[in-house]
């Protein structure tokens, strides 16, 4: 009898090369393959995994000058290092487990620790070249997917250093297309780590003297409350100050590498300023009021460090904890001790975040017991069954619309899904929070009430739905409505926006229909591509409002397959303060003058 399609036999069982593994779970090696769009999408990955071997010869003494140049989907990357050991060339781009990085003698601070980096870029380029010079002599290799295609030696004149170039495979990497901003902030962040390297990237510069102090004055534009403290020795760096905002930020670094989701140095950094502060002031501040507004860089240099993933984005190494907290501790007190007219100035911040805290405590309750008398529930929620669990990431399906008006509630409520989707009713316009302290969150009965449904008073990490959905009209008042919502959350829950959370519904503006078709269009260019295909007789309905699509309508424009979804992102640091302040705060004339110098008029509609 023939085995049946799901019987677990011996013919089952399979054995992947590596190169075979590497393409088929690309994630495993380089995170999220992506369009590029993103900062960490594995096109970027991929330039920094040969990067990093640059840096790593930099750091032990060897080329200070790596230039990079990126030429539509073709990456060239030159070092100045020593060099691939020219019979070892082959096999350190295409054998994993391979090189130098587990031994101390050659590399003690590396980022590449587990012979995978090049030979994850050369399996996932269709076209991948390295070339090492050494000593007068070359050696040089082609490959193709990762299988070698030809191999040549000589001499050269050229100095020493490994050369690569690579073209990443579009099979993996769909409709990918490099994003210089995000190219750039990468290598500004290894020239911060790395002073006195020097980085060329299509002809710009990337070159530092000043280390984390210069990452912390150049890479936020929000306002300094005084000038940043700076602590550097051979294995830790740091660097920190206030702001005027509400949350903390931070960048964290082992090796040169950056950890965008921190990990146990993070943690230590954080736990040490706070102690090395309340040492210095003998006071006891509580942790949230000495972190608001912080804005602090870390970076530590580690033998043997451990990343919970090939793409090194978190420090795992728990044992460095103890000790990193008591180094950071000692020096940030040395600090304080050094500047006291700075320290004066971060200690009055903490005592008035203290003071504005306490005042805050007494609002919120008020709120609190306000709101126990009126309902248990929220009135303005209908929830769903599941929430998101963001440490677990359990139900990241779940969505929750913030709709204007009980018509619009009406026609999403009808046609959700229960189990994963909620609707939050705004009553009218929300409140223009661009201006106002957080009190103001809890005094507004609308705004408490959004806060409580999402569950963010506090902070971020018990966000209860993973998508937070603004859908309102497309008309004036639904884009005026919108971008207070908009305002809302990049004021005071700005964590929530980088995340990735906030997100716009595109509902369509056309329906373009016959007997026997229907077109629902997005734009006036689709309106007239519907019209080309059905005929100008077709009849065309505009929506005005979201209470308008029926409900059997609007399962469409809600579901998985035919949702549209814009995401609010804020790229690069921006001075996020500042851009509110100027189209959301009470300088009206000015921006009325602005608007009327800008304001382009389509001929069409004259």
């Amino acid at each position: 009898m023939a085995a049946k399609k799901h019987e677990y036999t011996e013919d089952k069982i399979k054995t992947l090369s590596s190169l075979e593994h590497i393409r088929l779970r690309t994630g495993m090696y380089i995170g999220r393959t992506g369009s590029g769009a993103h900062y960490d999408d594995g096109i970027y990955i991929l330039v920094k995994e040969v990067i990093d071997n640059g840096i790593d010869e930099f750091i032990m003494g060897h080329g200070d000058r790596i230039d990079v140049t990126i030429e539509d989907d073709m990456v060239t990357i030159r070092d100045y290092g020593r060099g691939i050991p020219l019979g070892k060339l082959v096999d350190c781009v295409s054998k994993i487990n391979t090189g130098a990085k587990y031994n101390d003698d050659v590399f003690q601070f590396s980022v590449g620790l587990n012979g995978v980096g090049t030979k994850a870029v050369n399996a996932l380029s269709t076209y991948f070249l390295v070339r090492s010079h050494r000593d007068g002599e070359y050696a040089e290799a082609e490959f193709d997917t990762g299988a070698l295609v030809r191999e040549e030696k000589g001499r050269t004149s050229e100095p020493n250093g490994t050369f690569v170039a690579f073209s990443p495979d579009p099979e993996i990497f769909r409709k990918f297309q490099f994003n210089a901003d995000h190219l750039a902030r990468r290598l500004r962040f290894y020239a911060y780590l790395n002073a006195k390297l020097k980085i060329w990237f299509n002809g710009e510069l990337f070159h530092c003297k000043g280390g984390l102090l210069d990452l912390i004055r150049d890479e936020s534009q929000y306002e300094k409350l005084y000038p940043p403290f700076h602590h550097a020795d051979p294995t830790l760096e740091i660097a920190f100050t206030h702001t005027n905002r509400f949350s903390e930020e931070y960048y964290s670094f082992v090796n040169g590498q950056y950890t965008s989701d921190g990990g146990t140095h993070l943690s230590a950094f954080r736990e040490g300023l706070l102690r090395g502060i309340n040492d210095y002031a003998t006071r006891k501040f509580d942790g949230d009021d000495v972190r608001e507004g912080i804005l602090g860089a870390v970076a530590i240099r580690l033998k043997e460090p451990v990343f919970e993933s090939q793409t090194k984005n978190k420090l795992g190494n728990t044992e460095i904890r103890s000790d990193l907290v008591a180094r950071v501790s000692q020096a940030v007190m040395e600090l304080l001790h050094r500047n006291p007219e700075e320290a004066k100035k971060l200690v009055t911040k903490i005592e008035e975040t203290q003071k504005l805290r306490k005042e805050l405590n007494t609002v919120k309750k008020l709120a609190r017991e306000r709101s126990k008398s009126v309902s248990i529930r929220i009135p303005q929620l209908k929830d769903c069954k599941h929430r998101f669990d963001r440490a677990k990431d359990k139900h990241p399906e779940t969505q929750i619309f913030i709709t204007e008006g009980q018509s619009a509630a009406g026609s999403l409520v009808s046609c959700r899904d229960a189990n994963n989707q909620a609707i939050f009713t705004l009553k009218g316009k929300p409140l223009n929070v661009c201006d106002l302290k957080r009190d103001a969150l809890y005094k507004n009965v609308e705004i408490y009430n959004l806060m409580r449904s999402l569950d963010i008073e506090e902070n971020i990490d018990n966000l209860r739905y993973n998508h937070v959905i603004l859908a309102t009209d497309a008309d004036v008042d639904g884009l005026h409505i919108r971008n207070l919502m908009i305002t809302f959350f990049l004021r005071f829950f700005e964590p929530l926006v980088r995340g990735g959370h906030l997100k716009i519904l595109e509902t369509p503006l056309f329906r373009v229909r016959n007997k026997q078709e229907t077109i629902y269009c997005y734009s006036e260019a689709e309106r007239e591509k519907a019209l080309d295909k059905l005929g100008r007789g077709a009849e065309i309905t505009r929506f005005k409002g979201l209470g308008e699509i029926s409900p059997k309508e609007f399962k469409d424009f809600i579901s998985d397959d035919g949702m549209r979804l814009t995401p609010v992102s804020v790229e690069g640091d921006h001075s996020v303060s500042e851009v509110l302040s100027f189209y959301m705060g009470k300088n009206t004339p000015e921006r009325r003058e602005y608007i009327m110098e800008n304001l382009a008029v389509d001929p069409e509609m004259l």
